[in-house]
């Protein structure tokens, strides 16, 4: 009695780590998409004027640079995701990790926003 409670438990936990890790893939997946999906046309015309510019680069691409740099950090996070904190695929600074990642991100998103209005030539009218 006392193994088929065990590897009921057992089967139970792995599932539910399964499902934190395709939950947790589904929300990167998303995120990465995003911006693509919300600003493609307003990345689409900065591109078409592309140029090694230190002002165009920073007011222009900053933004989706912060949104690359954050979902860079999150990827260690997204790897230990089920995984015991024992685990040498687990990053003894994952919640700072977790939170570098978050930060930046939304910074890019606000940026991008910003970007994106500008380059639809968004009046506020």
């Amino acid at each position: 009695m006392a193994q088929s409670a065990r590897s009921y438990r057992a089967r139970r936990e792995e599932r539910a780590r399964r499902t934190a890790r395709l939950v947790g893939l589904a929300g990167f997946a998303g995120a990465a998409a995003l911006p693509v999906i919300l600003w493609h046309r307003a990345i689409a015309l900065m591109a078409s004027d592309f140029r090694i510019d230190p002002r165009y680069l920073a007011t222009g691409w900053l933004g989706y640079a912060l949104i690359a740099l954050g979902l860079l950090f999150l990827v260690p996070v997204l790897l230990s995701i089920g995984r015991k904190p024992e685990s040498r695929l687990y990053p003894r600074s994952r919640n700072a990790l977790a939170g570098w990642g978050v930060s930046c991100y939304l910074l890019g998103m606000v940026l991008a926003v910003q970007v994106a209005a500008i380059a639809n030539g968004y009046s506020g009218h």
